[in-house]
């Protein structure tokens, strides 16, 4: 009779932690939304350094490109 009694017990207290909490779900789909907004956030920040990072770059390669053509002008200046 022991027996049964503790399997009763078991078993109750297994269906009751299978019972569902409207406001355990709630909160994990905020949580699971504010984590899909923190990584959109992040992928979003993470293009925009690629394009300052790409603008910066171009912007380097102009600035080389004016120097090389100034070096030119001075070398044909110098040689004639």
């Amino acid at each position: 009779m022991k027996t049964f009694a503790v399997t009763v017990a078991v078993l109750s207290l297994g269906l009751a932690a299978c019972q569902k909490n409207d406001a355990d779900t709630t909160n994990e789909t905020a949580v699971e939304a504010n984590a899909e907004y923190d990584v959109n956030m992040a992928t979003n920040d993470a293009a925009a350094v690629s394009d300052l990072n790409a603008a910066d770059n171009a912007l380097d390669n102009a600035a080389n490109a004016v120097d090389n053509a100034s070096d030119a002008v001075e070398n044909v200046a110098t040689n004639q």
